[in-house]
């Protein structure tokens, strides 16, 4: 009779390790839709970010307090530009508890929605929880577009160059670091991001004019 029971729970323990192994992954799916963005396949790469927010809402279902899904749940929906949906999520998530995560993409879902004050808050406040956190360089970026777009340079150099020191393999960043410094008069450092920008990205149009202009 022992025996019988061993062997039904070992049977049904393999059955449920089974059935997980084959539930689809919504970090999987996510990782998998940025990978094809880089390869040039957007069309894949939008399907592959659908496929996690079904995942994710099929999770949130069995557990609507599950805040890795509610996170790849934002990252996506940022990724495929709807972020109205993604500024509800977001909200919805930081209803259930603080997630520094969830802050972080609701501050970018506010930035490409034109919300630059509430961009600008979420980011700071992601910055103060995680300083070091995988998306601090993101979000210092972001910070200092805001600061940007609103003509406060000096502290948008202070962000952008925030950006480039904890990672500096973004000709993008590089040259908006130029740009801030040219405009506040600083030639000998937006040479050195400008020349930055280039080395990453060599036929970059925008940072070899710019470089021309604080050389002349």
């Amino acid at each position: 009779m022992k025996r019988r029971i061993v062997i039904i729970a070992f049977a049904f323990v393999s059955l449920v390790s089974l059935v997980a192994q084959d539930k689809p992954d919504a970090l999987k799916l996510y990782r998998n839709g940025r990978d094809l963005e880089v390869a040039g396949r957007p069309d894949d790469a939008k399907a592959a970010y659908a496929q996690a927010i079904e995942v994710c809402k099929t999770d949130l279902d069995e557990n609507p307090k599950n805040m890795d899904a509610y996170s790849i749940y934002g990252w996506s929906l940022v990724r495929l530009g709807k972020y109205a949906d993604a500024i509800v999520v977001c909200q919805d998530a930081l209803k259930v508890t603080s997630d520094s995560r969830v802050t972080e993409t609701l501050g970018e879902a506010f930035f490409y929605t034109s919300n630059y004050k509430e961009a600008l808050k979420n980011m700071e406040k992601y910055v103060d929880a995680a300083p070091k956190g995988e998306r601090a360089s993101t979000a210092y970026f972001f910070v200092g577009e805001v600061y940007r777009l609103n003509k406060q340079l000096n502290k948008a150099e202070m962000a952008y160059s925030a950006a480039v020191y904890l990672e500096p393999g973004i000709s993008l960043w590089w040259y908006r670091l130029g740009s801030v410094r040219e405009s506040i008069g600083d030639k000998p450092k937006a040479t050195e991001a400008y020349q930055r920008a280039l080395k990453l990205r060599p036929d970059y149009k925008e940072a070899n004019d710019g470089l021309s202009r604080v050389r002349t």
